[in-house]
């Protein structure tokens, strides 16, 4: 059972970016968060439900999880009392319903957690998890790279066939690439949340220019260096803000945090090539200085010649060309406003029931009577959503809003506390001995602040991007808590 729940964790993994699989019934017709990787957890949940009633496998014990536990009973306290006060429905959408929603998403976010934690409690666990999903993020790339040349040589229609046929979603019709995901800021976030915490956090082994070894993960240095610029390749193509400012923000973090040992060893090796008393002849001493001016040159050129491919895009172009007469103006025009007005609506749930808010998944229900007036005319997808033939339910696509809106004060602040402990945790680690812990040390704290500033921007609790990477580090570390290994 043991080799069954780890083929089933290696295919969950592996299917994890398709994000809205055509072909699953049970989702109901109007939801785009659909990961594939549904199936493979529900096959695996059983098994381990039978390697814990064999004793083959703990039960998971740990602080977080009685924090995590307090916010579900926030959730469904918050729930009953909305209840009592329950609005009219909306789009023959009632409370009930919603609620119902509301709590299947959340009960698949925590079953991605729960297998995370289960299936990572040692070193060999997390390199197998990491190999494998470096496996679903290598695919990723290459449909990405396709649709990336196909878009630019004409091929749109027989792109948007296949995409078709296991996405409830085509392609959007500019150039820009969406991957396996339903669109492409969606393939940005997965990047930024669930595959370059791994990629970035191999940066700060002891020996990271020593290429030639496997890195601490257990996959070649090179390996890990093709995928790490291939995510960022990616990156740039989905021309997603969102996802270029998280990274960014986690990247700053990460290495403000964890990396002075990698800054530090950098720098001396930069050095090193410039001083004559670390080179045995002067022609070697020219050629190191060469090879590091070239090094700074060509990241420089890089850098450079990112910026103008973005600077290329007029929806990136537009937020320093964009005229700041009026702030909702701004926003409108560079295509922010209908975000910030859907979370400012949602807040309006919150102003009505601070302390337990109105129910997890009923903050929709009064969004549309609580717009701002700057976004009522001239902006499509406010004009679209309000037209009487629209079937769309609103939400306020930030997940603090949602958080405080539906579980109140109560559950936000659990909420926190739960994101909080994990990154306690990830700090713990990242003064471990063991390079292997700050290996994963390093991931959680670029993980948790992607989805820090992540989460100003998506409200869904069922993304598996939100809950497993910490999930891993929740087993590894009820696993140090017991034997520090």
């Amino acid at each position: 059972m043991k080799r069954l729940s780890r083929i089933l964790w290696a295919i969950l993994l592996i299917t994890l970016p398709v994000t809205s699989f055509r072909y699953l019934p049970f989702m109901g017709t109007g939801t785009v968060v659909r990961p594939l990787a549904l199936y493979p957890l529900l096959a695996l949940l059983p098994v381990l439900l039978i390697l814990a009633w064999r004793r083959e496998l703990k039960a998971p014990v740990s602080p977080h999880f009685t924090v995590l536990l307090a916010f579900v009973l926030a959730a469904i306290g918050a729930t009953a009392l909305g209840a009592a006060f329950a609005p009219i429905e909306l789009r023959s959408a009632d409370y009930f319903e919603r609620a119902g929603r509301a709590f299947l998403t959340l009960g698949i976010g925590l079953s991605f957690f729960l297998a995370a934690v289960c299936m990572n409690k040692n070193a060999d666990d997390l390199k197998f998890t990491v190999k494998w999903l470096m496996v679903g993020l290598a695919a990723q790339l290459v449909w990405g790279a396709i649709q990336f040349i196909g878009l630019n040589s004409g091929h749109r229609a027989e792109l948007k066939q296949i995409q078709e046929l296991f996405s409830v979603r085509g392609l959007v019709k500019n150039k820009r690439i969406s991957g396996f995901t339903f669109e492409p800021s969606w393939l940005a976030s997965q990047l930024a949340t669930l595959y370059l915490p791994w990629l970035a956090a191999m940066l700060f082994g002891q020996q990271v220019l020593a290429w030639r070894r496997a890195a601490v993960n257990g996959l070649p240095f090179i390996v890990n260096l093709v995928l790490l610029l291939g995510a960022l390749a990616a990156l740039l193509a989905t021309y997603s803000r969102s996802g270029l400012a998280v990274t960014a923000f986690a990247a700053v973090i990460t290495f403000s945090v964890a990396g002075r040992r990698l800054l530090q060893s950098v720098w001396a090796w930069f050095l090193a090539g410039f001083r004559r008393s670390d080179v045995k002849k002067r022609f070697d001493g020219w050629q190191a200085a060469l090879g590091r001016t070239l090094l700074v040159l060509t990241a420089l050129a890089l850098i450079a010649a990112s910026g103008a491919f973005l600077a290329r895009k007029g929806y990136i172009a537009r937020l320093w060309t964009s005229d700041f007469d009026s702030l909702w103006g701004y926003l409108v025009d560079v295509s922010l406003g209908p975000r910030v007005a859907y979370a400012s609506a949602g807040m309006a749930a919150f102003d009505k029931n601070p302390l337990t808010g109105v129910g997890l998944g009923a903050s929709g229900f009064s969004i549309y009577q609580n717009l701002p007036d700057g976004v009522l005319m001239g902006v499509p997808e406010i004009a679209e959503a309000l037209a009487p033939t629209s079937r769309l339910f609103p939400n306020p696509k930030n997940l603090y809003v949602r958080l405080l809106a539906e579980t109140g004060l109560a559950g936000f602040a659990l909420f926190v506390a739960f994101c909080l402990g994990l990154l306690a945790d990830a700090l713990k680690l990242l003064r471990h001995e063991r390079e292997i812990a700050r290996y994963l040390g390093a991931a959680a704290v670029f993980t948790l602040a992607a989805l820090a500033l992540q989460s100003f921007s998506q409200d869904s609790l069922a993304l598996p991007e939100l809950w497993l990477n910490l999930g891993v580090l929740a087993g590894m570390g009820e696993r140090r808590s017991q034997n520090d290994e």
